[in-house]
């Protein structure tokens, strides 16, 4: 009779604790540690990359989100995170397949980037770490990758397919004509990331190759294996007939004067605004800015629902910065009277009222 010795592996839920206390404390070593931990003791890498670093990172934007965080506590857990990565990454290396260049094998080689204008590479960051781990060659090019960059990237390279990221939706434009000209070069494209809706909705209006809603969602998807690219469309109003009615590209063209025109209503409907601080009134002007770019982009999709989500997000935020429901329906009627030629954007604008009033309402107050 033999006995075989099973090694349990570690509870990941008290490992993703042990990580957030040492990023709260800012202590690297210690994060390291929980996370290296964690791999000796029999967790696979993948599971400690998605199941423990990636949900970690969620409840720091969560944090950042109520209010409970600041921008420069986010950023500095976001790198102490990154370099955990990196540490993860020298110290347990995949078993690789031969590369390309030896007879008779091949180990496909994907490039990772974020598009243009996307700041947020921490989702990319992980799904490439994911790929290598899972024995594929991996370029990954990071955070806000210009499209010709990226284009040129791919010529020189031996690249065989493109997973491209995208957390905010205000960068589906620029997603758009990244997958297009991917596309026209001969090279597949995947895309994921909250930006292209929890469905993939978006990526199949962009005609993308595929779509994936996690890291192992796309490296099942690569290792499934893609056919040749999809037939890209040089004229996306073609793609998306609806364009052709210029609202989005006017209401993009408009954002400064928009921004400028709406904060000066909001000055002269909210009377609590004449005692707010600079800080306050950019930050005001900053919110306005992220209103047009959100309608603008729902417009490009022709999808209301993008603008509600965004709003009804914006209003959880706001709150608990002091800052009622009531503002924000101010900068949307507002923005109401300035497009009232542009009937898309007329109806957009009026499923996010019908959105806010929902929302509970919250005390009045200034921002935080």
């Amino acid at each position: 009779m033999t006995t075989e010795t099973m090694i349990a592996r570690p509870d990941l839920a008290d490992v993703r604790e042990r990580l957030w206390a040492a990023l709260g404390a800012r202590n690297e070593r210690a994060a390291a540690e929980a996370v290296f931990a964690a791999c000796d003791a029999g967790a696979p890498l993948e599971d400690v990359l998605l199941d423990v670093i990636g949900p970690v990172q969620a409840r720091v934007g969560a944090e950042w989100a109520a209010g409970r965080m600041s921008v420069a506590q986010e950023h500095a857990v976001t790198a102490i995170q990154d370099r955990v990565i990196s540490a993860l990454a020298h110290r347990t290396p995949p078993d690789l397949p031969a590369d390309r260049d030896t007879p008779g094998t091949f180990r496909r080689h994907v490039t990772v980037a974020c598009v243009d204008g996307e700041w947020h590479a921490f989702p990319a960051r992980l799904l490439a770490e994911v790929l290598r781990a899972r024995g594929f060659a991996v370029d990954y090019l990071g955070a806000h990758v210009p499209t010709p960059h990226l284009i040129a990237h791919v010529h020189q390279s031996a690249t065989d397919v493109v997973a491209l990221s995208s957390s905010l939706p205000v960068r589906l434009p620029t997603a758009h004509a990244a997958v297009t000209a991917v596309q026209a070069v001969g090279i597949p494209v995947i895309v994921g990331g909250a930006a292209f809706g929890p469905d993939g909705r978006y990526a199949r209006l962009f005609g993308a190759d595929g779509w994936a809603s996690d890291a192992r969602a796309a490296a099942s998807l690569l290792a499934g294996g893609l056919g040749p690219p999809r037939q890209a469309m040089a004229d996306p109003d073609h793609h998306l007939p609806h364009l052709l009615d210029q609202e989005y590209t006017l209401v993009s063209r408009a954002r400064i004067q928009l921004t400028r025109e709406v904060l000066e209503g909001l000055e002269a409907k909210v009377p609590a605004m004449a005692a707010y601080s600079d800080e306050q009134r950019e930050r005001t002007a900053e919110d306005i800015a992220h209103i047009i770019d959100f309608l603008g982009a729902s417009l490009y999709v022709d999808d209301p629902e993008l603008f509600t989500g965004f709003l009804t997000w914006t209003a959880g935020v706001l709150a608990a910065r002091g800052v009622p429901n009531s503002a924000l329906l101010g900068a949307l009627d507002l923005l109401a009277d300035a497009q009232h030629d542009f009937p898309r954007a007329q109806a957009h604008l009026t499923a996010g009222r019908r959105a806010l009033t929902r929302v509970p309402a919250q005390a009045p107050g200034l921002h935080a």
